[in-house]
Parts: C-alpha cells; sequence; structure tokens
C-alpha cells in the first residue's frame, strides 16, 4: 500500500508537479504501483487500496474446466480482449499441460482480437488473427460479429473481470452460442481494512479524485459501501466533491447506473488518464486574488504565487470556511464549528488561525476583525465578482 505524502515544492514554480497539493484514491489491483508512481511523479498523494484481489490462474477450476471445454469441443470464434489475460490463459494452459492443445485449436477457429496489445499476445504466441479493430471497441466486435452471422456458431469470448454489457446477450439474441473464458476472476480483498479507510477518506472529502481501472473495482466499492450504509455519504462526495476518474466507459458504468458523471481520458490508458487527472483537478481549485497575492486553495496544499504550502487538516478546514464568502467577516463561532475536534473552545480558532498564517508565510492574507471574526483580505478589483458567494 502507498503511503500517503505531502510534497512540498521548492519556493519557484514548476519546482512541484501539477497534482501537488491533491490526494488521489487508487482502487486498482492490477498496475496499481505503476498507477501510483505516475501520480506520485506529478506530486500527488496517493491512498491505494485494492477494491478487488484477483484469483490466481492456476487456482481457477472455472478456467481450467472452461479451457478443457474449447480444447474438446471447438468453437468457431474466439474473441480475445485483453493482452495480459491471454498470455495468463496461456500460460496456465502450460502449467496444466494443456497449452499445445489449446494453442492448436486457437489456431484452428476465426481469432478476433479486440486491439493491438492483443495482438502482440497473439502473435507472441506463434498464433494470427483474423481480424481486430482499429478503436480498440467492443461495438466494433460485436457489429463485425452481426455482420458475419452467428445464429448456430459457437463463439467464445476471453473474459477479464470487466463486464461485456449488452456483448453476449447480442450474439445471443442472433442466435450464437455463447461460451464465456473467465480469465483473472475477481474476488473481494482477504484484508478489508484498507478499503474501509479509502471509503473513510472520500466520505470525509480527504480525497480530491478516486481512480478505477476497472468496472468490477468500481461494483465492489460500491457494494462496500453499502454494506456499511455510507453508500448516500458516498455518492454525495463523487457527485460535488472528489472526482471520479475511470479509465474508459466499461470501467464506468457501475457509476453510472449510480447516476454518478466520471471523467474519461479519449485513450483508456493509465498514462492519459494521470494526464487528465493533470488538468481538472487544478482548474477546479479555487483560485483568490488577496492581498496582493495569487492564492489556489488545493486539497491539502495552498498555492500562494505558485509557491506550495502544504497546510494541516485544522488550516485548510479554517481556509475553505473563509473561501466560501471570500471577502466577508466570518465568525469564530462558525470557524469553530468547521474545525474537526475543537469542541467549545474558541481559544482553539485562534491557535489554528496563527498556525495558518505561519504556514501560508503571508499572515496579511487573514485579517482579524476585531470582536467578530476573520476575513481574507481579497483584493478591492475583485470585491463585485465574490460580493454574492
Amino acid at each position: 500500500m502507498y503511503d500517503e505524502q505531502q510534497t512540498a515544492g521548492a519556493a519557484r514554480p514548476p519546482a512541484h508537479g501539477p497534482l501537488a497539493g491533491f490526494t488521489v484514491g487508487v482502487t486498482a489491483a492490477r498496475r496499481a504501483d505503476e498507477l501510483g508512481a505516475l501520480l506520485q511523479r506529478r506530486g500527488a498523494s496517493v491512498l491505494h487500496a485494492p477494491a478487488l484481489r484477483i484469483v490466481p490462474l492456476a487456482d481457477d477450476s472455472e478456467l481450467l474446466a472452461a479451457t478443457k471445454e474449447l480444447i474438446d469441443h471447438a468453437p468457431d470464434v474466439v474473441v480475445a480482449t485483453t493482452a495480459i489475460g491471454f498470455r495468463g490463459w496461456v500460460e496456465a494452459a502450460e502449467g496444466w499441460g494443456l497449452g499445445e492443445a489449446l494453442l492448436a485449436r486457437l489456431g484452428s477457429v476465426e481469432l478476433l482480437a479486440r486491439g493491438p496489445k492483443v495482438k502482440g499476445a497473439i502473435r507472441a504466441a506463434g498464433l494470427t488473427e483474423d481480424w481486430s479493430p482499429s478503436s480498440e471497441s467492443m461495438a466494433e466486435v460485436l457489429d463485425r460479429l452481426l455482420t458475419e452471422g452467428v445464429e448456430g456458431r459457437r463463439v467464445a469470448i476471453q473474459l477479464h473481470g470487466d463486464p461485456l454489457p449488452g456483448f453476449v446477450e447480442a450474439l445471443k439474441e442472433a442466435g450464437a452460442e455463447v461460451v464465456g473464458v473467465p480469465v483473472y476472476r475477481w474476488m473481494p480483498p482477504e484484508d478489508i481494512g484498507p478499503v474501509d479507510r479509502l471509503l473513510d477518506a472520500t466520505v470525509a472529502r480527504g480525497l480530491d479524485a478516486l481512480t478505477f481501472t476497472s468496472a468490477p473495482a468500481a461494483a465492489s466499492l460500491l457494494a462496500r459501501a453499502e454494506e456499511r450504509g455510507l453508500l448516500p455519504e458516498l455518492l454525495s462526495a463523487l457527485h460535488h466533491d472528489v472526482v471520479p476518474a475511470c479509465v474508459g466507459p466499461v470501467t464506468a458504468l457501475p457509476l453510472q447506473a449510480r447516476g454518478i458523471d466520471t471523467v474519461q481520458p479519449e485513450r483508456f490508458r493509465l498514462g492519459p488518464l494521470v494526464q487528465l487527472l493533470c488538468l481538472e483537478l487544478p482548474a477546479r481549485a479555487r483560485t483568490l486574488p488577496i492581498a496582493g497575492h495569487r492564492v489556489e486553495i488545493r486539497g491539502h496544499a495552498v498555492l500562494v504565487d505558485g509557491a506550495l504550502r502544504p497546510v494541516p487538516p485544522a488550516g485548510m478546514s479554517l481556509l475553505r470556511a473563509l473561501a466560501r464568502r471570500p471577502g466577508w467577516v466570518v465568525s469564530r463561532a462558525e470557524l469553530l464549528r468547521a474545525l474537526p475536534g475543537a469542541g467549545r473552545d474558541e481559544h482553539a480558532v485562534e491557535t489554528a488561525m496563527a498556525r495558518l498564517r505561519s504556514t501560508l508565510g503571508v499572515p496579511k492574507l487573514i485579517q482579524t476583525v476585531v470582536k467578530r471574526g476573520y476575513r481574507l483580505a481579497l483584493d478591492p478589483s475583485a470585491d463585485t465578482k465574490y460580493a454574492d458567494l
């Protein structure tokens, strides 16, 4: 698991990455290291909790049974959907002593590859695909099969945990016999603790974005939230405050079924997903002209004229309360309510405010209004723009 890290930049931009000051949750089980490293290299703090675990192929009796069945009873078409799934299938078959028989069977049928990575895996196994769509889309694969005609034909589909909405149903309605090859089945994690901590952080708005790289992971997280009675709070957080970022449209389906709009890169890869967050999160940060300075409020840090200032949670709570009504006086009582775990002692506000000013490095950003409270020293030219906030 990744530890949360706050990356403090030097005083000169762009010493910090575009995601500095933001915390991103990672739900992936597979390639989590790669995704976490990409995010951290761009300055993000990463909280990782695999929402699922993968059943080892060598122990998967369902895959073994499906493999034997296809060897004994040849399909007309085999659809390979993912490179890692196809390679894993062949390697598992070799471990069971069925490798040569499986390759011989695949070489004797119409073999379709969903995209270039799958084509590479097929050719590395010594086979040649009959066709592959330029779009890497299962919809295009389905169109081809339906155009060819599948009535009375046997179609085997290498699954990879993700659902194929409408794909199997459309083939069956057209008269095909569909055989699923369950490569890499998903199971709940053995240790649910990290998932619960990720859920708690999301509900508490301790994350700025939550990433999903598979539909089963998204469905699993939603199911766990429902088990704990946190589903309404989770959906509210994803609706309003925490950016749900999915690697592609299939991954987003469980969230969309709950009414959650997600952001997705144009290319369904980890790199473009991270680049999308590099654009989305800074664009959503609150930026204010205060006391002659440009102040950008991020998840757990503030940029003051481009210099990164990591801020503790108590300070961020006060700053967000002030920023909701920039330039207006916010009473100590209201700030006390915004301060987590402060109790009823308004002196806690003064202590936290002093630390916040020190952390920001520019004390005059926040003005004390005697006997009333505090206010952000919004520049006069900005008063009209923020008067109604």
